[in-house]
């Protein structure tokens, strides 16, 4: 029982401790273990001056902040008019007989520095300035209340006051919140032991300049933080379009080089067959074979151009488009595919992207049929509205086994053409047998970035 009682208190002891020492940071951090932010730099490049070759030997630094240099004098002032007005009451204490006495000299020198060093110090080390201005205050209030002829003003020096407010208001703008609060109430402590009927005027000015300085240092976070988000944001845009491109790259890329590498495979292995031992067939064949490569060169040429240039100009040869349809049949049908084109009405006009997408999808989805589904018969229908063109692409089974499955990179690449134009795109098994490709691509521009609904949008890739 008592064992348990013991560790109950214990853990009360534990808890009051950890709550004592939270409530300790702030203090042992403004008067002990805290540091400040680093200065920041001069927001005008004619703010920084360059060290005069007579003073290089003397100053470690190459250049020197105006506003640094300011400050400097204008704690020199301080200290000079302290001094000055301290060994003044100081001299006249002296010579006037009884009440009040004279001090130390040591104390009117502290008095002087209480108004200076902080103020030297504030640009570099702001959280120093403060604790040397409060360690010196004590000493200046007291020489004051001694020997002072402020008399409207006691028992702080104006000097001082305007040092120390300064030192305090850098304490805001530079360090972090707990130090500022560490820091409010050693000052208010402060205020408070050395005049009450004061302290609600001088502590106020006091608080409304501590705060004042950490609003600015919210301020200025939250402007740097905007701007290391509107950077991530440029870096991310960059990298967005770069893989946008890569993928529009690649799409070209594959349509090209897959679409003629069938074709191509095709014809060489039929080619000899055809011919028998014929040779005039066999060398139609080939020739037949060299145009197709030649063909799937200068495709390639055209979208590698846009890479090589240095300009970042894109290449201002032709694209491909439905006008060249009958092309792509006639490989398709060499290759040995029984290809029926079905057109209702004219679809020249088509603007280039449109025109370039839906060659690309008829292209790829008759090299689909030929590695696929060799020998089949196949379908291609096109139909025009005055808003969108559509277009169907239907294989039945192929006469021969089909080729290795692909991986999907055609499909996908047809889906994000449509998808680039507003448009959508099904693929998938028919009824029956064989595979159809159905897309709607609309003929008026489309937003840019706006993707298709419905199935098209949910269907997982697949086929080749």
């Amino acid at each position: 029982m008592s064992g348990g009682a013991g560790a109950v208190a214990l853990r009360h002891a534990v808890t009051l401790g950890r709550a004592l020492l939270a409530v300790l940071r702030p203090f042992t951090l403004a008067l002990l273990t805290g540091s400040a932010d680093p200065p920041p730099r001069p927001r005008s490049r004619w703010l920084m001056m360059p060290v005069p070759r007579w003073l290089a030997w003397l100053v470690p630094v190459k250049t020197f902040s105006l506003v640094q240099v300011a400050e400097l004098v204008l704690a020199v002032e301080l200290f000079g008019v302290t001094l000055s007005t301290a060994q003044e009451w100081n001299d006249q204490a002296a010579l006037t007989p009884g009440d009040p006495l004279p001090v130390w000299g040591g104390f009117v020198l502290l008095t002087g520095l209480a108004a200076g060093l902080p103020m030297a110090l504030r640009n570099r080390w702001p959280l120093a300035a403060w604790r040397v201005a409060i360690v010196l205050a004590p000493v200046a209030v007291w020489t004051n209340l001694t020997i002072g002829r402020d008399e409207g003003y006691a028992p702080y020096p104006i000097t001082v006051g305007v040092a120390f407010l300064l030192a305090l208001y850098s304490v805001g703008v530079r360090c972090d919140r707990r130090i500022v609060l560490g820091a409010g109430v050693v000052t208010a402590l402060f205020l408070w032991a050395a005049d009450g009927n004061s302290m609600p005027v001088v502590g106020g000015l006091a608080a409304v300049v501590l705060l004042f300085g950490h609003n600015v240092r919210a301020r200025r976070n939250a402007t740097a933080r905007l701007i290391q988000e509107e950077r991530r944001t440029r870096q991310a845009e960059g990298a967005q379009a770069v893989l946008e491109e890569r993928a529009r790259i690649a799409r070209e890329l594959h349509d090209v080089v897959a679409h003629h590498m069938s074709v191509i495979a095709i014809q060489a292995e039929a080619v000899p067959l055809k011919a028998a031992g014929d040779p005039t067939q066999l060398e139609a064949g080939l020739a037949e074979i060299r145009a197709l490569s030649l063909e799937a060169i200068t495709e390639l040429r055209q979208v590698l151009g846009v890479l090589r240039d240095k300009d970042g100009r894109t290449d201002t040869a032709p694209q491909p488009g439905l006008d060249r349809l009958e092309e792509l049949v006639a490989n398709a049908r060499n290759a040995g595919l029984a290809v029926v084109v079905r057109q209702r009405r004219p679809v020249g006009g088509l603007p280039p992207a449109v025109g370039l997408s839906a060659y690309r999808i008829v292209q790829e989805s008759l090299s689909n049929a030929m590695r696929h589904a060799p020998g089949s018969s196949v379908t291609v229908e096109i139909t025009r509205d005055d808003a969108t063109l559509r277009l169907r692409v239907a294989n039945g089974p192929g006469l021969s086994p089909a080729a290795t499955p692909g991986a999907g990179q055609g499909l996908v690449g047809m889906r994000e053409r449509a998808a680039l134009l507003g448009g959508a795109l099904d693929a998938g098994p028919a009824r029956g047998g064989g595979y159809q490709v159905s897309a709607a691509l609309p003929i008026e521009e489309q937003p840019i970035g706006e993707q298709p609904t419905g199935k098209a949008a949910e269907k997982r890739e697949g086929g080749a």
